[in-house]
């Protein structure tokens, strides 16, 4: 029993995915960016501990998150929160052999993990820095698109300024235990829309522009 090809059917079945996500998914498989035990949870629609007080998303959400976002080959993408780095991947497969994806991760020993995973599955086009994502990665601005795995009680002005017009992002807002999923869009003029898609329930977005780093005891 392929435990892959079960979620991916679920999530095709449930229109959380699209085809070309789906390809993606048979080619990366959840269960190598997951250590330890949790490894037999890897096809679980359900978000699993990856350590440091972050989680790996469900395949549901990253499967939603990808599909609105609209990925196309040739693009480049900042993603904010490389996290163990599976949806990282994916977005590299996603964007082609053309195409770029920028990646920071604030926890150094996530963002070591995560490049080590995908340079061993010969992924390419993916760069991941340890850095404060909310202030973005100016240098290689604007963005086509601009994902964001972690909550944020607005959206950071730097992440607005560096997506390009006709670019889409999306990130989840909000104060409290659930916040909303939004979908950013930046029309050719610069200006603004955006659709609430979803409650979803994501760690906080820490930085500059996010929520203040909790103090260590």
């Amino acid at each position: 029993m392929d435990k892959n090809k079960i979620m991916i059917d679920y999530l095709l079945k449930n229109n959380f995915i699209d085809e070309r996500i789906a390809k993606a998914m048979e080619e990366i498989k959840r269960e190598y960016f997951i250590e330890g035990p949790l490894k037999e949870s890897s096809y679980i629609d359900l978000p699993l501990p990856i350590g440091f007080g972050q989680t790996i998303s469900a395949p549901s959400i990253v499967g939603i998150m990808m599909k609105e976002l609209d990925v196309k080959e040739g693009i480049n993408v900042l993603e904010i929160g490389t996290g163990s780095g599976w949806q990282t991947a994916l977005l590299g497969k996603l964007v082609g052999e053309n195409g770029k994806v920028f990646s920071i991760e604030r926890i150094k020993e996530l963002a070591e993990k995560a490049r080590q995973r995908i340079s061993e599955i010969k992924i390419k086009n993916i760069v991941i820095k340890t850095g404060d994502g909310t202030q973005g990665w100016p240098e290689n601005a604007p963005y086509d698109r601009i994902i964001v795995s972690a909550s944020a009680p607005e959206i950071p002005k730097p992440l607005l300024e560096q997506l390009k017009n006709g670019g889409k992002m999306i990130i989840p807002i909000g104060v409290s235990y659930w916040q909303d999923l939004i979908l950013v869009e930046k029309d050719g003029t610069g200006k603004i829309r955006m659709k609430n898609l979803l409650p979803v329930m994501f760690v906080p977005l820490v930085g500059k522009f996010g929520y203040p780093e909790m103090e260590k005891n």
